[in-house]
């Protein structure tokens, strides 16, 4: 039941000056977010990339009230990705479309047209962006704006979300060529109705849309830390004859860094998703939703700290 908690802690103004406003809290959110700068993003990707490891950069800050605040989402990426020229796909950029204005009025149009130019500033500088998935109620909003996007620039990245009970047909339409999909288990609170709410289905499920991806003619992005996951991809990469190039593992920055390096040190694809800004409490809180040994790292370096 923690997890359910914390992800409404998540949404909770009051938890989050309480966290935010901590400074123990905010030592110890340096496992999982690079920096509040970019630069303290730019140090983190040097270091991943001297270990062999590509990155895929978030610029912190979803749920953009209004269109000033989207727009300042819109130059943050470009600020990164003029800074990320020269490092090719080693280094792009995941973007959240709510961080862009598809929760205001007219959000589908409004957010097409402020990730547009990222997308484009990507492209030219040989990178590319990956449509980071939200709440189910995004779904189909992003999916329209990524087919738009993928019509001019098909190297566009999807995130897809084992937990949610459409995820099986979404994959299948999705593993064609070229298609870069990022498969998760999902790190949102849904209504049965929607989501798989057992840890054994969540599971089933991922290795069900895992098989669905690796099978098809797509770029499987393999964005998971459990040993199982892993090793069932190792499996069905040798079972349809994959090369090591044509799909990644994708971790998060500062979890499983030994297997991180492992994997990378083997030759294979390797991707960190490095967040960085000052928004980084709803992140934070749903990195420890997701698994108790998290919370327990946190609740010891609190009382180490004091």
């Amino acid at each position: 039941m923690l997890g359910p908690a914390l992800l409404s802690a998540s949404r909770s103004p009051r938890l989050r000056h309480l966290v935010s406003t901590s400074r123990p809290t905010a030592r110890v959110v340096d496992r999982f977010v690079a920096g509040e700068s970019l630069d303290d993003a730019l140090r983190a990707t040097r270091e991943l990339a001297e270990r062999g490891i590509s990155v895929t950069l978030d610029h912190l800050g979803e749920g953009i009230t209004s269109p000033t605040g989207a727009l300042a989402s819109r130059d943050a990426y470009l600020r990164a990705l003029d800074a990320l020229a020269g490092y090719g796909t080693r280094a792009e950029v995941s973007v959240k479309l709510s961080a862009f204005g598809q929760a205001l009025p007219g959000g589908d149009d409004l957010a097409l047209a402020n990730v547009t130019p990222v997308v484009e500033a990507a492209a030219a500088i040989g990178s590319t962006v990956t449509l980071d998935m939200e709440e189910a109620s995004t779904v189909d909003s992003t999916l329209r704006i990524l087919a738009t996007l993928r019509a001019r620039h098909p190297s566009t990245g999807a995130v897809l979300q084992s937990y949610l009970h459409r995820t099986p047909h979404d994959a299948a339409a999705l593993a064609t060529a070229g298609s870069r999909v990022r498969l998760v288990k999902g790190a949102y609170r849904e209504a049965a109705g929607v989501a798989l709410q057992s840890k054994a289905d969540v599971e089933r499920a991922y290795e069900q849309c895992l098989e669905i991806l690796m099978t098809g003619a797509g770029y499987p992005m393999i964005g998971s830390h459990d040993p199982r996951m892993i090793a069932y991809a190792h499996e069905l990469a040798v079972r349809t004859g994959r090369a090591r190039d044509s799909y990644e593992f994708q971790m998060l920055y500062g979890i499983r860094v030994p297997e991180q390096n492992r994997l990378a040190a083997d030759g294979y694809l390797v991707r960190a998703y490095v967040p960085f800004g000052a928004d980084w409490y709803g992140y934070f809180m749903r990195r420890l939703a997701e698994r108790p040994a998290n919370v327990l790292f946190f609740l010891r370096a609190l009382a180490s700290r004091n």
